[in-house]
This record gives C-alpha cells, sequence and structure tokens, in this order.
C-alpha cells in the first residue's frame, strides 16, 4: 500500500537494540503507530480545495471534548479522540479511504520501507551559544575571566551600525518540528501496531510523531 504521501500518528515509545540475521546489532526507535481512525476524508474537488485524510489516535475522557468536535467525531463513529492531524495525499489515494475507516501500521507499512518522521523535538529552554550553535568558546590561559562561553563580539562597527538579523545569539533551544528523513523500517509488528524504526527519532518517548514514506528517497 505504499504511497510517497501516506502516513500515519504514533506515539514514540523509546530506543532499543535488534539483532539482523548476521548478529548485526541494529539501533532501532519503537514507534507505536496507529490504530488511526480516518475522521474526514477532503478533497480537491469540494469545498475543502485539497487533498488529505483526517486521522485520529488515541483516546480521553469524553467531558473534555467540546460538542462540536464531539458531533465531529461521532460523525466518523470514532470515540473521544485525543490527537486530531491531517497527511496530505494525491487525489488518487484519498479515493481509496472513507470516513470511519480504521487503518494499522502493517496495512501501510512494511519491513524495508524508508519514511520521514517529523515532532517535536526535546525543549532545552534558555541556552547559549556554545550548547546551542557549538561555539568553541573562549582560550582559558592569559587571563580570561568569567568570558569562557560568550558569543564574542556581535557589532558590525560603524557600518551599518547595527546586529544583523540571524546573528547567532543565546536563546530558546527544541521544541520545533524537526523531520528526520530516509530512515528504515526494520520491522513490524502488526499484532501491538509496532513499528521498529533505524536510528532515532525527535522528541522525548510518549510524544506524538508523524510518519510519512519518504519524500526523497536516496
Amino acid at each position: 500500500m505504499a504511497n510517497e504521501n501516506m502516513g500515519l500518528l504514533g506515539r514514540k515509545l523509546g530506543m532499543t537494540q535488534i539483532f539482523d540475521d548476521a548478529g548485526t546489532v541494529i539501533p532501532v526507535t519503537v514507534v507505536e503507530t496507529g490504530p488511526c481512525k480516518v475522521l474526514q476524508v477532503k478533497s480537491s474537488t469540494t469545498a475543502d480545495g485539497y487533498n488529505a485524510l483526517q486521522l485520529g489516535l488515541g483516546l480521553k475522557r469524553e467531558k473534555q471534548l467540546t460538542k462540536a468536535l464531539k458531533g465531529h467525531l461521532d460523525a466518523a463513529g470514532a470515540g473521544a479522540v485525543r490527537h486530531v492531524k491531517e497527511i496530505r495525499v494525491s487525489e488518487d489515494e484519498a479515493v481509496k479511504f472513507e470516513r470511519g475507516q480504521t487503518l494499522t501500521a502493517a496495512e501501510v507499512f512494511g519491513v524495508g520501507d524508508a519514511v520521514d518522521v517529523s515532532g517535536l523535538s526535546k525543549g532545552c529552554g534558555f541556552s547559549g551559544v556554545v550548547k546551542k550553535f557549538g561555539f568553541a568558546g573562549f582560550i582559558r590561559t592569559h587571563g580570561t575571566h568569567e568570558f569562557f562561553r560568550h558569543g564574542g563580539s556581535i557589532g558590525c562597527r560603524l557600518t551599518p551600525g547595527h546586529v544583523m538579523k540571524g546573528k547567532k545569539m543565546p536563546g530558546l533551544m527544541g521544541a520545533e518540528r524537526v523531520t528526520v528523513q530516509n530512515l528504515t523500517i526494520v520491522r513490524v509488528d502488526a499484532e501491538r501496531n509496532l513499528l521498529f524504526i533505524r536510528g532515532g527519532l525527535p522528541g522525548k518517548s510518549g510524544n506524538i510523531v508523524t510518519v510519512r514514506f519518504s519524500v526523497k528517497v536516496r
């Protein structure tokens, strides 16, 4: 069912390692992918103006839903869905799905598929330039005092006489949407809806990620 636009929502469970037939250690991230409920199918031929699948993952208490959202979910036969996200698909792919359909990991992905995984990176709070950008810092000798991890001069002399836009300076780090491309699925657990994806994924364990087929396959 591989399609370059298709994807599912999942929850990052953490990292581990598995062994291939040759005994080689493969570091993998385990993602609980689905089951995802198709809440809505959007089409470019309607008022939506674009092709997409609106997917839901997980459950929460019904009292936490607004009346409008509850009515939307009831129309799709879904419960109190916790996470809702749209996945853009092609027009030919959109017609293959219908509202209320349930998608599992094994139905969409297979071993050897190349995927892109997007998620929210770990937040590091306010960070300095050494941690944030890898600045080398200052020398520890010749009287350097309390200036080891500073960014140095930020000025531009007389012309233009101000700090240039985009200058690397201390600030908030992380908590941004990050996409890791061209990762390989090395194992699929159909019973538990688990994908074992080679390498690391953005965010901490428990974060919601989007797993999609790679758009830049090597």
